[in-house]
Formats: structure tokens, sequence, C-alpha cells
């Protein structure tokens, strides 16, 4: 119990406060080099001393990095989320069959239309229905 009597709300505060500052730190290093290795706009020998000097000399590395090549990382990550939401798009489009276009499907119930299977209004209800 002598423990609990000289561990105080103060020093859990500040111990929780160096904690997640340590828990940001980490997350910071970790996106860094991420950007890092990903970027296609660097060689090899960039990404090496880029790499290097984030390693070496870790705070002033990490500031410099985020100063310099701060926008760079930001744009990585938006190109990457557009990709992946194009890829998501893709992959929903593909698993629901949804790939036809409003024009194509008009056509289609054109065809219907043409050969008896629809009434002029089931015709204009479905090409509304398309349409929107």
């Amino acid at each position: 119990m002598v423990l609990t009597a000289e561990f105080g709300s103060g020093d859990l505060f500040w111990w929780m406060l160096w904690f997640f500052l340590w828990v940001i730190w980490i997350w910071m290093l970790i996106a860094i080099f991420t950007d890092i290795f990903r970027s296609p706009d660097l060689g090899g020998w960039g990404k090496a001393l880029w790499s290097v000097f984030v390693i070496v000399l870790p705070y002033l590395g990490v500031l410099v990095y985020l100063i310099a090549r701060g926008r760079k990382m930001s744009e990585h990550a938006v190109q990457d989320a557009q990709q992946r939401d194009a890829m998501f798009r893709s992959y929903v489009q593909s698993a629901a069959g949804t790939k036809s276009s409003a024009a194509e499907e008009i056509g289609r119930l054109a065809e219907l239309r043409d050969a008896g299977v629809l009434t002029a209004d089931e015709f204009q209800a479905a090409k509304a229905k398309a349409l929107a």
C-alpha cells in the first residue's frame, strides 16, 4: 500500500501524458517510414538517406521531414484514399452487377417494349426509374 500512497492523481496525469506522447511519437514514426517507402517520387538513395536521418537524429529528422515533405505526405494520403475508393466502387459494381449505364438500361427496355413484353406505361415507369 505504500506505492499507492506515493502515486497521487497528479503523478497519474503526468504518467498518462507521457504515455500518450510516446504513442503519438511511435505513430508519427510509422507514418513517416510508411510515406518514405511508398513515395514514388523518391529514389532508392533518397529513401535510404531519409531513413538514416530519421533513425540517427529522430527528433530533428522527423521535424525536418514533416517540414520538407509534409505536403507530399498529405498528397500521397489523398491519392491512396482515392485509389482505395475507386477500387471499392469497382468491386461493389462488379459484385452487384450494376455496371450498365442508364443509356444501356433504357436501350434494353426499348427492346423489350418493341418485342411487346412491356407496355408503353411500364416502359415509361422503368425509364424514369433508370434515370433516377
